[in-house]
């Protein structure tokens, strides 16, 4: 007559399942860690393109809104937003039509360019 092994219900789990529910676990919290990671990394990005993004915006609208337009060539200067400070670039230049000119702002970050912005107006003459 063979016996069979049957557990004792209240014997709990063996080591073997303990280490593997360990395993599985730490995978799961390293997933969890990763990903809290990325998304710290994708909000910073966001921030930077939105705040380059406003500072062009307000270089063009003090350009457009000027009574004259601006100077033909590049202007740089620095702007303070979000407690960080951005270098821009502001180029003006012609266009094929005498009564426009283009005007461009490049914003930057460090050496990076995070926004770029061009809009034209009426070159006053």
């Amino acid at each position: 007559m063979t016996r069979s092994r049957s557990r004792d219900p209240r014997a709990g789990f063996s080591l073997l399942e303990t280490l593997v529910a360990f395993a599985v676990f730490a995978l799961a919290a390293l997933a969890l860690i990763n990903l809290a990671g990325e998304n710290t990394r994708a909000a910073t990005h966001v921030e930077t393109r939105v705040l380059s993004g406003i500072v062009a915006d307000n270089i063009v609208v003090q350009a457009l809104t000027l009574p004259n337009p601006p100077a033909f060539g590049e202007t740089e200067g620095e702007t303070v937003m979000g407690d960080r400070t951005w270098r821009w670039v502001q180029t003006v230049a012609t266009t094929p039509d005498a009564g426009m000119v283009r005007i461009e702002v490049r914003v930057f970050d460090g050496a990076q360019e995070t926004a770029r912005l061009t809009a034209f107006r009426d070159s006053g003459a």
